[in-house]
């Protein structure tokens, strides 16, 4: 019997309309995420 581990790869990024930051990420058995991340308004960094 073997064992699968999930490998995520970046699939795609976008922003939403509410400016989120949103990712997808898959694994190749088809499994995929996606995850949102907030951004903190102000100046960028840099």
């Amino acid at each position: 019997m073997s064992v699968h581990v999930h490998v995520r790869h970046t699939d795609g990024l976008a922003v939403t309309e509410d400016g989120e930051l949103m990712e997808t990420t898959r694994c190749q058995c088809g499994a995929t995420w996606t995850s949102t991340f907030r951004v903190e308004e102000g100046d960028p960094e840099g």
